[in-house]
């Protein structure tokens, strides 16, 4: 991969301040500008070879600076391109679609000549016009709708690879990776191919058009290339009002229109024509090319794709983060703001380069890591976020899946080309203008065994990647600490080190073929790099899992595993903690008693249980903690007495507390006069059963970031409902245990029924799991941060 070096910075003067005041030019609210803003050039090659290794310096140091060469403010940290995003009350997308490069009169007159008028469309039209348009027109869109597509998708690809299979060479974007998204985009359009090399070009002219900064000779070409593709574009429409009917989503907008022609209007559908054949088209093309570029540089994350096909959805998501297509995207304020902590007028203009927020490591730990396994890889911003988030998203994971499925299955063998990646100069699309790939066709697998071609992998969307996320761990060790408790210790079968993990993390074992994946606590040590420890304890009342892990893991198995997460996080701030474990409870209570030690916080460690026998790490724990450590057993006559174990209630004290229900319920009545969340807990089991449609009542929800309004009936779950429109919501265990889909609450009053929310949280009325709890009022509108 090409190493960008950003221009020098400039030396420090004795004031300590990295700008020279007397010489750096000043941004429009007075500041000056600092020698790396000043030199900042999104047209030159290394900012489109590396963006977020071209703006590293800006996310470390100046995360939001003003850029002389485009008159914009760049915002290049996670947290802030999400804020401007989200907020759409003060920043417009009006700006989205204007040229880099001003037209010349003479542009404008080749433009003219062609009656170019290019509106707006859904990506850059406010609101409140915006939503209106976008509720008519999302129904294609959807998960349901786009399963029709999958078929044809997975035709393109299979014909496409069968052309080049036996040449031992090929350009993938030349012979596949340009050509099968357009098509598929033109079928979705509901447009005929017969014009497919004209659009070839004319998109192209588009995105330079709009985005590039090309002479004036290059720009006159530019303009009869744009017109051309205007004029292309209404012949097509109107070859479709002559028949609207069948599938294609211009004519879908067709008769939208015959129903609400006060909103879907004809200049609205020229240009949404013009404009959905690039966003269908131009970015899928990009993205695809760019994962695989990037899969074939890493060749253990391509080799992991092959063998195990279930981890493409995940690794789409991560290449979509590491190296998306869409590179930055524009927003003008319409009040005055703060971003970043700098304040800024009505009128200024941001461009938001998401391919630096999505390398933020604030966000995405070890950022510059591309790990197919991450965990929270579909936080990217490649899509945007919120109102204007992209339509097309789905659409684009389908074909991405597709395709990595039909190459990774027919060309596992397939290798980079030594070659030079070359890309069109221009602020926000990026993608290699050639791929070249080469492999020895007798080595094809398909001439081994032919029946490799009618297997499928199920295409994901609509739904959370996190369950494809497992990756192959080693089984190095197995010991009975206690009667019915085994320790498993784990380390990754490639040999690369652990993922970071701090105390009270968990992570999900896959049960074999079975269908189950259970949770286990961490009780390792953290600054371990090699590998990962849980102890299990095999519970008579097992829905299957302990019992699996007890019967058929041992010594050199192999098993996934997703993870690390933590929903238990231990504060290491805290002046003195309270540490109470009960059985199996202890082994992520275990973990944070060290960490205390470590940090030198007063604490002291409660360990309950039946029977010393049953009790795991007793004589470890007696040795590290000595008198800090005391032991609760019950066959012995010291059963913990909570009150006093307790004491009185202290504002410096936080309790960890993880065990049996019966343990939890009585901690949680001793804190009642405590501070509000003084009290954490981790629950073994949810406490909410499958949903009852004939106890539940139908409500609504708002979202507040994308301008929706969704019916929640009562035999769905909010989730059910979120996914249904398109919207993406993380989620893991299906029944508010895990915390993962956690979302913001703005108004409404909710109904808990997850295990993860403290006392205060819950009071609070400020966030809810959307996969079990609900409004608990019926026909309430609960208006949700989405």
């Amino acid at each position: 991969m090409t190493t960008t070096t950003p221009p020098a910075r400039p030396t420090t003067p004795p004031s300590g301040c990295p700008v020279h005041h007397a010489a750096a030019p000043q941004a429009p609210n007075g500041c000056p500008v600092s020698g790396h803003a000043a030199a900042f050039n999104p047209f030159e090659d290394a900012y489109l070879q590396d963006p977020p290794e071209y703006l590293r310096w800006a996310r470390e140091q100046e995360p939001v600076f003003y850029s002389p060469e485009l008159g914009y403010w760049v915002v290049t940290r996670y947290d802030d391109i999400k804020a401007i995003f989200r907020n759409h009350g003060s920043f417009s997308p009006a700006n989205a679609l204007e040229k880099i490069t001003p037209p010349s009169a003479a542009v404008q007159e080749v433009l003219n000549s062609y009656n170019y008028a290019m509106g707006r469309t859904l990506v850059n039209e406010e609101e409140p016009a915006h939503m209106a348009r976008r509720r008519l027109l999302l129904e294609p869109f959807t998960p349901e709708a786009l399963k029709h597509h999958e078929p044809m998708v997975r035709k393109l690809a299979r014909d496409y690879v069968d052309r080049f299979i036996d040449d031992g060479r090929a350009d993938l974007v030349d012979q596949m990776l340009w050509e099968v998204p357009l098509t598929i985009a033109l079928h979705f359009l509901g447009v005929d191919e017969e014009d497919m090399p004209l659009l070839r070009q004319y998109s192209i002219a588009h995105t330079v058009n709009t985005w590039g900064r090309p002479s004036e000779e290059e720009q006159i070409k530019v303009a009869h290339a744009v017109g051309n593709f205007w004029q292309l574009a209404g012949q097509i429409l109107e070859k479709m009002r002559r028949d609207p009917s069948g599938p294609g989503w211009m004519k879908f907008g067709i008769r939208m229109q015959a129903e609400h022609p006060e909103v879907v209007t004809d200049s609205y559908l020229h240009s949404m024509m013009m404009a959905g054949i690039v966003a269908a088209h131009e970015t899928t093309a990009n993205a695809t090319a760019n994962a695989l570029r990037l899969l074939l540089q890493h060749p253990t994350a391509w080799r992991e794709i092959c063998e195990n096909p279930e981890l493409i959805p995940n690794a789409v998501e991560e290449c979509l983060r590491f190296a998306g297509s869409i590179i930055a995207w524009r927003r003008v304020a319409i009040t005055d703001v703060t971003v970043g902590g700098i304040e800024l007028p009505a009128g200024t203009k941001f461009m938001m380069v998401m391919a630096s927020g999505n390398h933020d490591e604030s966000h995405f730990p070890e950022a510059d890591l591309l790990d197919i396994h991450r965990d929270n890889a579909g936080d990217h911003l490649s899509f945007g976020y919120g109102a204007h988030q992209c339509m097309g998203k789905n659409l684009a994971r389908m074909e991405l899946q597709i395709f990595l499925e039909e190459l990774s299955r027919r060309l596992p063998h397939m290798a980079l080309v030594p070659q030079t990646f070359h890309y069109l100069s221009n602020t926000s699309f990026r993608g290699p203008e050639h791929l070249l790939v080469q492999w020895d066709p007798a080595q094809n697998p398909e001439r081994r065994d032919p029946s490799l071609l009618q297997r499928e992998q199920p295409v994901r969307i609509g739904e959370s990647t996190r369950a494809t996320t497992g990756r192959a761990m080693r089984v190095t060790a197995v010991r009975e600490v206690a009667e019915g408790v085994k320790e498993i210790r784990l380390a990754p079968a490639d040999g690369r080190p652990v993922p970071r993990w701090t105390p009270g993390a968990h992570i999900d074992i896959e049960c074999g073929d079975t269908g189950l994946s259970r949770q286990y606590s961490l009780c390792g040590d953290p600054a371990h790099p090699q590998e990962l420890v849980i102890g299990v304890l095999l519970d008579p009342q097992s829905r299957g899992g302990s019992a699996w892990v007890h019967q058929h893991l041992n010594a050199g198995d192999t098993v996934k595993v997703r993870g690390p997460r933590n929903h238990f996080r231990f504060d290491e701030t805290a002046q003195r903690v309270v540490l109470v474990a009960g059985g199996i409870g202890i082994t992520p209570i275990a973990t944070m008693a060290h960490r205390a030690r470590q940090l030198g916080i007063d604490y002291e460690l409660h360990y309950c249980g039946r029977s010393r026998r049953t009790m795991a790490y007793v004589a470890e724990l007696q040795a590290e903690h000595g008198e800090r450590l005391r032991l609760h057993v019950a066959d012995e006559g010291t059963r913990a007495d909570i009150p006093a174990l307790l004491g009185q209630p202290r504002p410096d004290t936080q309790v960890y507390a993880c065990g049996p229900e019966r343990l939890l319920d009585a901690l949680q009545q001793a804190c009642a006069a405590w501070p509000d969340d003084a009290l954490r807990v981790e629950h073994f089991h949810a406490s909410g059963g499958a949903l009852d449609p004939s106890k539940e009542h139908a409500f609504e929800i708002e979202l507040k970031d994308s301008g929706l309004v969704l019916q929640v009936p009562a035999d769905r779950t909010v989730l059910e409902a979120l996914r249904s429109a398109n919207i993406d919501v993380p989620s893991d265990c299906g029944e508010g245990l895990c915390g993962s889909c956690e979302v913001h609450v703005v108004s409404g009053q909710i109904d808990h029924r997850d295990v993860v929310l403290t006392r205060s949280e819950r009071e609070a009325n400020q966030k809810m799991m959307v996969c079990c709890s609900r409004s608990r009022l019926c026909g309430e509108r609960l208006v949700l941060e989405l």
